[in-house]
């Protein structure tokens, strides 16, 4: 039987919880794009090896990996409000790390501080999930995707507050690149103000108050095995990693093959800021026509996005503009496969389920950027970023059609 529509009064909730989980996406996004700009950089002159460039993104995802279990048992438990904000607060804390690491020249503080940075990444990612807790069945999309859209300000802010980031540098007397974390760290706390104070009452709760009983299980392995046994939840499941993966690598990587051809810092921060955009500012239309067009369809269509992005990025050469274009449309491919693959899940799976098997989904999301992410160093240094741009279009290609395999496992179970 389909599913009611929601009350009066649950709408109410559920507009306020989309206005303050989009008002705090502004201010925590921060923090994403200035990993992604500044942070393989910081890498590489702490480090002194470009094979390292990809580390702090490698760690910060494994961070995520870990904080998007964490996160998901505290709001099984508690609900989404203490869950974002203390995974907000150890974001926070990383920043600050950041900081110190760029003081003392330490690269182990940057690896510390990029891991508890990838708490913000995973409140991020389960903030899209809460704002379907209290989602009209035809509305998951869209609502969805209004939230991942508030992110696009904040993540594209980041990167080209790099001249900002010195100013603040100079003024408190430490490292150029360092400054824009002090940023970062107060976008950090002012979302965990607004979710903290705003988020009465807390939808996850409001969602579950008339269920009775709970899970067998709750944690990683049921989650997984939610997302694995059902069809539509595997197909979403690959697309949503095969697209992070592909987009962690080719993105992260991108700074450090512009520097080789003598690109102005300023220069990576406009790139990275449109790949942000990408990512982000068409996430309404995306969730819009996922609700209208049918998740399969749309996240195959952002696997095939990523693959030719990644190629187009890869063999872009000394053109930037080329550059650009691949990164616009490799962040557009990951909406598309990301947010068609979440609305997925939350479809195929029971309310009762659902919690585990969006903290396991965002986990594994992270293990494959963070794969991603560490072998993309590794491919730059031994095939060049021509290689990189291959092996990102063949893993999309090969999660398109896994995902074309699922999505007609699914439709003869249908059929049957």
């Amino acid at each position: 039987m389909p599913e009611p529509t929601i009350t009066q009064d649950r709408a109410q909730i559920q507009r306020r919880t989309i206005a303050l989980l989009s008002l705090a996406q502004v201010f925590s996004g921060v923090g994403t794009g200035v990993v992604v700009s500044v942070g393989s950089l910081l890498a590489v002159d702490l480090s002194g090896s470009e094979a390292l460039a990809g580390s702090v993104t490698t760690v910060m995802t494994l961070g995520a990996a870990f904080a998007s279990v964490a996160i998901s048992r505290v709001a099984f438990a508690r609900g989404r409000r203490p869950a974002l904000v203390s995974g907000l607060a150890a974001a926070a804390l990383g920043t600050l790390v950041i900081v110190l690491a760029a003081m003392l020249g330490s690269f182990a503080l940057l690896v510390l501080g990029g891991a508890l940075m990838g708490f913000g990444n995973a409140v991020n990612l389960q903030a899209r999930f809460a704002a379907t807790d209290l989602s009209e069945v035809h509305h998951r999309g869209r609502d969805l995707g209004l939230v991942v859209w508030m992110s696009t300000v904040g993540a594209v802010a980041g990167p080209n507050l790099i001249g900002v980031g010195e100013s603040v540098s100079g003024a408190l007397g430490i490292p150029a690149l360092s400054g824009i974390f002090v940023i970062a760290a107060a976008g950090m706390l002012v979302a965990m103000a607004v979710l903290w104070v705003g988020l009465r009452p807390d939808p996850y709760l409001v969602a579950t108050s008339g269920h009775t009983g709970s899970p067998a299980h709750a944690g990683f392995r049921a989650g997984l095995r939610s997302l694995l046994d059902r069809p539509q939840a595997r197909a979403a499941f690959i697309a949503i990693l095969g697209a992070h993966a592909v987009m962690v690598g080719v993105m992260s990587m991108t700074p450090v093959h512009m520097s080789h051809h003598d690109a102005s810092i300023n220069l990576v921060g406009l790139t990275v800021s449109l790949h942000i955009a990408g990512m982000y500012a068409l996430s309404p239309i995306m969730g819009m026509l996922t609700d209208r067009l049918g998740g399969t369809p749309m996240a195959t269509a952002g696997l095939l996005a990523s693959a030719v992005a990644a190629l187009l990025a890869g063999f872009s050469g000394g053109s930037f503009v080329v550059t650009m274009a691949g990164l616009i449309l490799l962040g557009l491919g990951w909406s598309a496969a990301t947010i068609a693959g979440a609305s997925m899940i939350v479809s195929a799976i029971p309310t009762a389920e659902r919690v585990s098997a969006q903290g396991t989904a965002d986990s594994m999301m992270s293990l494959a950027g963070a794969a991603g992410g560490a072998l993309a160093g590794v491919a730059l240094a031994a095939v060049g970023f021509e290689g990189l741009g291959v092996a990102g279009a063949i893993i999309g290609l090969a999660c398109l059609v896994a995902v074309l395999a699922a999505a007609r496992t699914n439709s003869a179970r249908l059929a049957a």
